[in-house]
């Protein structure tokens, strides 16, 4: 189990001034989770790029089974500030 606070300290360690406008606990048990990350450093890569780089990021939290399962959205600050809100 794990509070989506960890994973957003996680992220904001990894990806620097990264946004995370949403992390929702899909189960209320805290391991199934869907999360948006707002970075820069996904500009000019594609989706699959994206989520490998955040999935790298929680190595730990998903080896260790604290996520069992993470539904992903990514987006680009352009990307979020046109489609996300």
């Amino acid at each position: 189990m794990i509070q989506p606070q960890e994973i957003e300290d996680t992220l904001g360690r990894v990806f620097p001034g990264c946004v995370v406008p949403m992390i929702k606990d899909l189960t209320g048990g805290g391991d199934h989770y869907q999360v948006v990350v707002v970075h820069d450093s996904f500009a000019g890569k594609g989706l699959i790029d994206q989520h490998k780089m955040v999935y790298e990021a929680l190595k730990e939290e998903l080896g260790d089974e604290r996520i069992h399962a993470l539904s992903l959205k990514t987006f680009t600050p352009e990307q979020w500030e046109k489609f996300g809100s």
